[in-house]
């Protein structure tokens, strides 16, 4: 029987899907579960983004791509994204294939695990299925959860055991090349009690591409740990990117979010996090950039469960030409949550007539006593400013650069990896022109 998914495909698909990645049970019949719900779960509906002709469900079937032997076999711009000359702790995955894979010896050792995710599922399907969409995110949210869990090929799937400290970033590298192509890339990271972890995650695709990308992170920070996790999204013009992260923090976990959603086509970006044990401390930083008649919403959430828990969400978008931005920040302390504090802050500069953007910050308290806070602006460059820069010499287009990055200045100043600071910068200065 078909799903009325808008799709060209049916449940004996799925089923094919993974009997090619030799999936165990209990892993097809989520699938199956998934799939059946489709056609009765809603389409999400972000806050002031009509995304009813967004094309999220017309795509190609899985194709296996050829592994590579070497990270140098990328293109020279590919190449550019990974960072240093070391390829130790580093995955790649075209389309949706994994292609390269690599841990070093010393953390082998140490019982971490760094593997693709249909490998991590048949070598170690009790852990994965703990934690692969479980209490982060859920199938049954929506028609685009749904959608992934249905059909998630290829991802990554990386456990630190207790106590263990990994100072080096694991890298990740999801590429998208092709035309009419799906890819649902997955990112599952369980960090155990103790443990202390780096994660640099780009998402990226050819200029020429056209795909459809449901795309899904869940990180597990255990009790005491520390993640530092960064995803930088730069798909082309002709990529619709749909990508959810959920993070769940444990007793005195500390954990740092970086997003740059810095595609070019059109973006629905939910990035969430559960304060679940008392202590945990989360630090959230976003910065987008639209250009051309790109559109994109994008909504950060903190869910203050425990006590003494404490939040901070700095989002930063800068839209020019046509461009139109939606951020959205939701910060939820619920009953029980005592001493929680949690505090946010979106701006969005326009550059343009045309260019359009809002900020909408949303504090939802069920609890007494707490703190908590909210900022939010629109607007566009101040042009006394821009007069006083230009009477010291400086051309306009330098004036222009200057008021840009200081307005983003307090997001890249907060990235602790030199290599992606850089290259955010650098996407940036592209895109702006």
């Amino acid at each position: 029987m078909n799903v009325d998914t808008g799709q060209r495909f049916d449940r004996e698909t799925i089923i094919q899907l993974s009997q090619s990645q030799q999936e165990p049970d209990w892993m097809l019949q989520r699938r199956l579960r998934a799939w059946d719900r489709i056609g009765q779960l809603p389409f999400p509906k972000p806050e002031k983004t009509r995304i009813d002709r967004w094309n999220f469900t017309d795509f190609q079937p899985v194709q296996e791509e050829e592994g590579l032997a070497s990270p140098e076999e990328l293109p020279e711009e590919l190449r550019s994204y990974i960072s240093g000359d070391e390829t130790d702790n580093l995955f790649i995955q075209k389309n949706s294939s994994p292609i390269f894979c690599r841990l070093s010896r010393e953390l082998l050792a140490q019982g971490v695990l760094f593997m693709d995710l249909p490998t991590a599922v048949r070598d170690h399907g009790e852990l994965v299925q703990k934690y692969f969409m479980t209490d982060g995110i859920q199938p049954e949210e929506q028609k685009l959860t749904a959608l992934h869990a249905a059909w998630v090929s290829g991802g990554i799937f990386l456990y630190v055991p207790k106590d263990v400290t990994v100072e080096t970033p694991f890298q990740v590298l999801f590429w998208a090349k092709g035309k009419g192509i799906g890819t649902f890339p997955h990112l599952l990271v369980v960090a155990e009690a103790g443990s202390d972890v780096n994660v640099v995650a780009n998402y990226i695709s050819d200029p020429d591409t056209e795909a459809v990308i449901n795309g899904a992170t869940e990180v597990f920070a255990g009790d005491n740990s520390r993640v530092r996790i960064a995803s930088l999204h730069t798909q082309g013009q002709g990529v619709t990117e749909a990508a959810y992260r959920r993070t769940v923090v444990g007793r005195d976990a500390d954990l740092k979010w970086i997003v740059g959603d810095l595609n070019s086509g059109k973006t629905l970006s939910d990035n969430t996090t559960h304060m679940k044990g008392s202590g945990g401390n989360a630090r959230i930083k976003g910065i987008t950039v639209g250009s051309g008649d790109q559109r994109s919403n994008i909504t950060s959430t903190v869910y203050h469960w425990g006590t003494h828990t404490e939040s901070d969400m700095t989002v930063r978008g800068v839209m020019k030409d046509q461009a139109q931005t939606i951020l959205n920040g939701i910060t939820k302390i619920e009953k029980g949550a005592r001493k929680a504090n949690g505090v946010q802050a979106e701006k969005v500069l326009m550059l343009s007539e045309e260019a359009r953007g809002d900020a909408n910050p949303i504090l939802l308290i069920d609890e007494n006593d707490v703190q908590a806070g909210h900022a939010a602006s629109v607007g566009r460059i101040d042009p006394i400013q821009m007069f006083y820069l230009m009477s010291r010499g400086l051309t306009r287009q330098e004036a222009e650069r200057l008021l840009i990055f200081g307005f983003v200045g307090p997001i890249l100043e907060t990235i602790p990896f030199e290599s992606l600071r850089e290259r955010i910068t650098s996407v940036i200065e592209r895109k702006l022109g």
